[in-house]
Parts: C-alpha cells; structure tokens; sequence
C-alpha cells in the first residue's frame, strides 16, 4: 500500500459541466491532506451560505453561491476517492 501521506488528486474529476463539457476540473498533484483540508473550508462556507439563503427573502445569490462551492467540494473529494480506491493503493 502508498504511503497516504504521498497521495495526490489525480485531476480526472469534472466540475461545472455545461453543454456535455467540463468548465472545471480538479487539478492533479495536490497532497490529499491539503485537498480535504481545502474541501473543508468550501463546504463550511456553503453551509452558512445555506443557512442565509434559508433565512432571507430574496436571496438565490446565497443559494446559487452555495450551490457551487457545494459542487467544487464534490468534485474534489470524488476525486479523492478515486485516488484511495485504486487497486495499488487499497490495502
């Protein structure tokens, strides 16, 4: 098994995908460590960015807002799951 410390993203995992095509993608080579860590930070911001969007009127950007960083944070941790699941580095 890979040491997990040497992990990185492998960069395969779309995001924001428009027309059948990928606007976005996560990059490849960032440590795992530092990619969760990342994802983090996105989804706490999404979850007040929700939470304002459930309290105000009128207030979709909150929503919308939300629902992006919400979409980033996915394609980041699939692509960290893909990295763990690879035949050569389960245990």
């Amino acid at each position: 098994m890979t040491n997990p410390q040497d992990l990185k993203t492998i960069g395969l995992t779309p995001f924001s995908i428009h027309s059948d095509q990928a606007l976005f993608r996560v990059n490849s080579g960032v440590p795992i460590r530092e990619a969760l860590s990342h994802v983090s930070d996105l989804l706490h911001i999404a979850k007040m960015l929700a939470e304002d969007a459930a309290m105000e009127r009128r207030s979709d950007r909150y929503a919308w807002a939300s629902h992006y960083l919400q979409e980033m944070s996915k394609a980041v941790i699939d692509d960290v799951v893909k990295v763990l699941s690879a035949p050569h580095n389960a245990g």
